[in-house]
């Protein structure tokens, strides 16, 4: 009974935003102002029959209850707790259920807390997040049912796909699932406001706080990612241009102008054409990178092997969604108004610089990601990776960071550069000198590695800049949460350019007891024997590491071998210092005896991983202070309203 419960308020989700869509829209007529009372229930409603059907799908999951058909395929009885409960969204259908509960929950979020738009906005706002959410429904229902029972009980489940039985499975795609969904809802301000010709301060700040949460959570997901990709598949690579890898980094380059775009609009009441455009822009790539996910063109570890016409589903919810909105841009665009005015040499103008950047970065990505796909149509197979995608982006990101050392500093509206000429010198110089030191130090490495270092150095300093001359104890925390922010990008281009200048690798045919070496680090083959796991066998390794003749540690890399269903990974063994990482592999044995084993040593890379979570970490600082200066802000205008209605009632 479970999954027809499941089903049936999915199924009464699904009309309800039917009817939350035709009573938003309703509400905007002055006929139809009556409806306006139950939008809001509706939206909160919604949310919650949504969260039901999501708990019934885990506890099948959970219960292994094999006459479930997607239990059956994706699950099996002698799986860990954790598995079972990732094996939820750790598939097609499970994961889109996943998503429409977050959408129908953040609706009702909005709806239950939402009030610094005016109320036709709001109402139109929710209407658009209903009718994104409608479509999101009828693939769900119409063609990935997650509830469909089989005629018999399997007799026992498929298992899950080795490569997902990690405990990263757990934290990765909920976290974009999260991020594209906040995205999802920034669209809908969009539209709301569009819809309403409220393209203003209010709109940003309502939108604010939303576009936040989804770049925190794309910015975790994309780093859990890459950390989870480089222990699992054992080839030593953190970021490889994969379709699926640039399918989340597309949302999030998108996110991050809008965020800056937002912020500008609701402190500034500028950038309101930007705003919306990227609103739009943000929530496309989201639908982009499901379409690339899902519709089975994409040959990827990461890909879910789903049939194309549901890919053509997903094709056709982007075309309305996306085309409608670029269609109702293009009739209110007179309507959106230019906003404050600023000069060339301000802080707006390093953010709209910026944002050019990261919109032709997510050009080049989303070009290199499609071009592929659609020389393959045509007969001819083209491979775009690293030497496309790493210099050509880097011709727009290393300008971008260059300003992203001045921008902070600068006033708003206008500004001269003399008053930070000095100030900005410091950070210059100091790129220049490593530049230079490198250059003499290390000849033989590329110039783009060389590069990072340096502007990796100088933007790291630049970044605590905005800080000097402040009261620390007054400072706002969206000031700390930008300072952190741009920091953690220095930091991770730091570990990114160290990784790619100085890493060595070794690959080596070993009998037990034979030793090698790789950089610094003294290696030696103690021991290879067979372990077992919950649901899984594996040969694993003794190998001790030595750091310039130092005290030895004791690596265990495995070679898995799974049964349900059948397949094999590696599990790589890591071994983390304070200047890099240490990674191993075990490999077959060979006809001679001897265990192929490959090492790697990578100077700084966990700084990569790190920045990434300093720059998460900063977004949650900004979203606190903005969060709470909402609330005062809130609390004050209502305590002026009461005292003047005080007032009134008085007279």
């Amino acid at each position: 009974m479970i999954a027809e419960l499941g089903l049936a308020v999915l199924w009464m989700a699904a009309a309800l935003a039917v009817l939350q869509l035709f009573a938003g829209f309703s509400a905007l007529r002055p006929s139809g102002k009556a409806l306006a009372g139950v939008v809001r229930p509706l939206a909160v409603m919604q949310g919650a029959l949504v969260a039901v059907s999501f708990f019934c799908l885990i506890d099948l999951f959970l219960e292994t209850d094999l006459s479930v058909k997607l239990v059956a395929e994706n699950s099996h009885s002698m799986k860990p707790f954790i598995f079972k409960l990732a094996g939820t969204w750790g598939n097609h259908e499970g994961s889109m259920l996943l998503w429409v509960t977050i959408m129908a929950v953040s609706g009702g979020v909005v709806a239950l807390v939402e009030k610094r738009l005016r109320e036709d906005t709001l109402l139109a706002t929710l209407a658009g997040q209903a009718f994104v959410s409608l479509g999101f429904y009828a693939f769900l229902l119409l063609s990935s049912n997650p509830f469909e029972r089989l005629p018999e009980p399997a007799p026992e489940g498929a298992g899950l796909n080795p490569l997902l039985q990690d405990i990263g499975l757990a934290f990765h795609p909920p976290t974009l699932y999260v991020g594209y969904v906040g995205l999802s809802v920034a669209f809908s301000f969009a539209i709301g406001a569009l819809i309403t010709r409220d393209v203003g301060p209010a709109f940003a700040r309502a939108m604010r706080p939303w576009v936040l949460g989804a770049w925190i959570f794309l910015t975790v997901g994309i780093t859990a990612g890459s950390y989870w990709a480089y222990y699992t598949l054992g080839w030593g690579g953190w970021w490889f241009w994969d379709p699926v890898e640039n399918a989340s980094l597309m949302p999030w380059l998108a996110a991050t102008a809008l965020l800056h775009s937002a912020s500008v609009l609701a402190s500034r009441n500028a950038l309101r054409a930007w705003t919306v455009m990227l609103g739009v822009i943000a929530f496309s790539m989201s639908m982009v990178g499901t379409f690339l996910v899902r519709s089975g063109i994409l040959t990827s570890v990461h890909a879910f092997a789903v049939d194309p016409e549901r890919g053509s589903f997903i094709l056709a919810l982007l075309a309305i969604y996306i085309g409608g909105a670029l269609a109702l841009f293009g009739i209110r665009a007179s309507t959106v108004t230019e906003g404050e005015r600023f000069s060339v040499f301000s802080r707006e103008s390093s953010l709209v610089f910026n944002n050019v950047m990261l919109c032709g970065i997510l050009g080049i990505v989303l070009l290199g990601t499609l071009y592929p796909l659609l020389t393959e149509a045509f007969g001819a197979k083209v491979s775009v990776g690293p030497p496309y995608f790493n210099p050509v982006s880097a011709i727009f990101a290393i300008p971008m960071m260059m300003v992203m050392t001045v921008g902070p500093l600068l006033r708003w509206r206008k500004d001269k550069p003399g008053r930070i000429t000095a100030t900005v010198a410091v950070p210059a110089l100091l790129a220049a000198l490593v530049l230079l030191a490198v250059a003499i130090m290390a000849p033989g490495i590329r110039v783009l590695p060389m590069l990072g270092i340096a502007v990796g150095i100088g933007l790291a300093v630049a970044s605590w800049f905005p800080l000097r001359g402040r009261n620390l104890r007054r400072t706002p925390l969206s000031v700390y949460g930008m300072v952190f922010g741009h920091f953690g990008i220095a930091v991770a281009l730091l570990g990114a350019a160290a990784e790619s200048a100085f890493s060595t690798e070794r690959l080596a045919a070993m009998n037990v007891g034979d030793t090698q070496a790789v950089g610094p680090i003294s290696l030696k083959l103690e021991n290879i024997e067979p372990v077992a796991g919950p649901n899984w066998t594996a040969l694993e390794a003794t190998v001790s590491a030595s750091y310039k003749g130092g005290t030895p540690v004791t690596l265990h890399p495995q070679a898995r071998t799974f049964t349900s269903p059948p397949g094999e990974r590696t599990e790589s063994a890591l071994h983390t210092r304070w200047n890099g990482q240490l990674y191993a592999v075990l490999g077959n044995e060979g006809e001679d005896g001897r265990w192929q084993m490959r090492f790697w040593w990578k100077p700084f890379v966990p700084l990569l991983w790190l920045g990434g979570l300093l720059v998460a970490f900063g977004g949650l600082l900004a979203l606190i202070g903005r969060v709470v200066h909402d609330i005062k802000r809130l609390r004050a205008e209502d305590k002026i309203a009461y005292r003047k209605s005080q007032q009134e009632q008085l007279k």
